[in-house]
């Protein structure tokens, strides 16, 4: 089972035992925090509008970091415009240590048992003669 979790403006597809590189998180190594579901899969899909009712997805916070340099560099020739930048992006590692969902199959049945069936419309017992048969020629 896979589910589409949402974490810091971005959206990430994972999977139980999955070891993912999030946006810096306010949590403690050690520690469980929960993520949004957008969207399950596995044996049936589910999407939610926008999030999956009753869906959850936990992970263990393991350590904080910093991404690799990435470096930024402006040029324009001709008139000794030259500069230099650098950044680092801050992240959370975390391990997807349980996706849980609530049956669907479940859902869709206390819909159904919740909702009246629809009688059946009375048909008339003579239907109206067709239009062009009335008239006389």
């Amino acid at each position: 089972m896979f589910a589409i979790v949402q974490s810091g403006g971005k959206q990430y597809r994972v999977n139980e035992g999955d070891v993912v590189r999030l946006e810096s998180l306010p949590a403690e190594p050690g520690e469980v925090v929960e993520f949004p579901v957008m969207m399950l899969g596995g044996d049936t899909v589910q999407v939610g509008t926008p999030l999956v009712d009753g869906a959850s997805v936990k992970a263990e916070v393991l350590a904080h970091g910093r991404g690799d340099k990435i470096y930024i560099y402006k040029f324009k020739a001709k008139i000794n415009y030259r500069r230099k930048a650098g950044h680092r992006q801050n992240y959370t590692e975390v391990r997807i240590t349980e996706i849980a969902a609530k049956a669907a199959k479940a859902k869709r049945a206390a819909k159904k048992a919740a909702k009246p069936e629809k009688a059946e419309a009375e048909v008339p017992a003579e239907a109206p003669e067709a239009a062009g048969e009335n008239s006389e020629a």
